[in-house]
């Protein structure tokens, strides 16, 4: 598999926006895989491998390209930079991070910390105090200098190295990161099938706040099917009862079949499961009870679409320690690769 692309992928910094740099690597990458490809005014790109014959069904794909960051919101006169987030965090797992200020003029590099005083000083109820997102400020170790540097509205993400432990990766940005890994490399081992069918890939913006990107792309191609790809949890570690584990790491790609955006067509998670287990590609059904991904913008969209998830199961979604199974990955490949392969 190319784990190198993932790798790319990931450590490109984009967050809901502010997608210019992902959208340029995606846009070298499927050059030759495509009839027509494009960025509509959301700036996400639109690509399309057209069928044979006119008046083909329209099978799109969604693939969010946004990460969940920041974007500066204040700078203090002493250099200090506040933040307001764009996308869900949990700041637990915040404290002593190191991120980038992604600037006009180029990346600058700080530490991230919530204000207040350090263990050495702080009482022990100041100690159980769990801070805000707006509570955290970032260091560039530049002092004054910073308010020349940076300005109100410049993005800040993560600044963490793509991984591979074993079967697994971890990053940051697999959510999501691994939908736009799967949206070039499932048309990649597509190959010369599937040509009876228009096969719309979208590499969508915003999804984060508000599946906004996907909306737009969705109304634009107006899809007849609709397959939301993303990252689902897998709770399959410590502390977490079996009910809520979501997905299993190496048990194969997740059939989604309802979250709080919009609930899978019963038909096509049937077709989906019965070509799964015909080809032996490993699968298991997935739901969440809230959040939501971009196949709800396909089936919402115009007339209204039918529409599916696939997923891969990640555990620690929303830390920079994302970690996921290469056999997933390989399997939700593959499944879509094989459900486009039989128009």
């Amino acid at each position: 598999m190319n784990i190198d692309l993932l790798k790319r992928l990931c450590e490109t910094p984009g967050v809901p926006g502010h997608e210019e740099r992902v959208r340029h690597l995606i846009e070298t990458e499927v050059k030759d895989l495509f009839d027509e490809v494009r960025t509509d005014p959301m700036g996400s790109l639109l690509c399309v491998r057209k069928a044979k014959q006119k008046d083909a069904p329209k099978v799109m794909l969604l693939c969010h390209m946004d990460e969940i960051g920041f974007l500066v919101s204040h700078i203090s006169k002493e250099g200090f930079v506040s933040l307001h987030p764009v996308g869900g965090f949990d700041t637990r797992n915040l404290f002593s991070r190191r991120v980038l200020i992604c600037t006009e003029d180029g990346d600058i590099p700080g530490v991230m910390n919530p204000g207040g005083k350090p263990v050495h000083i702080s009482t022990p109820e100041e100690r159980k105090k769990v801070p805000l997102v707006g509570d955290f400020v970032i260091d560039t170790g530049l002092g004054e200098k910073t308010k020349d540097l940076v300005k109100i509205g410049d993005y800040v993400v993560m600044n963490e190295p793509f991984m591979e432990l074993g079967d697994k990766v971890v990053s940051k940005a697999l959510d999501n990161r691994v939908a736009c890994w799967l949206g070039i490399e499932a048309i990649r081992k597509l190959g010369d099938k599937g040509k009876g069918a228009d096969i719309h890939v979208a590499f969508t913006t915003q999804e984060e706040v508000g599946l906004r990107g996907a909306r737009t792309a969705s109304y634009t191609v107006k899809p007849d099917i609709g397959i939301g790809i993303d990252v689902t949890l897998a709770c399959d570690t410590p502390g977490v009862p079996d009910k809520d584990m979501t997905t299993k790491q190496g048990e194969g790609f997740g059939l989604h079949v309802r979250d709080s955006s919009f609930i899978a067509d019963k038909a096509l998670v049937k077709e989906i499961e019965a070509l799964a287990q015909k080809k032996k590609i490993p699968y298991q059904r997935t739901m969440l009870m809230s959040g939501g991904q971009d196949g709800a913008a396909a089936q919402q969209a115009a007339s209204g679409a039918r529409a599916v998830g696939i997923v891969v199961g990640t555990r620690y979604i929303h830390t920079v320690t994302e970690m996921l199974d290469k056999r997933d990955l390989k399997a939700a490949r593959d499944i879509l690769s094989a459900y486009l392969g039989t128009f």
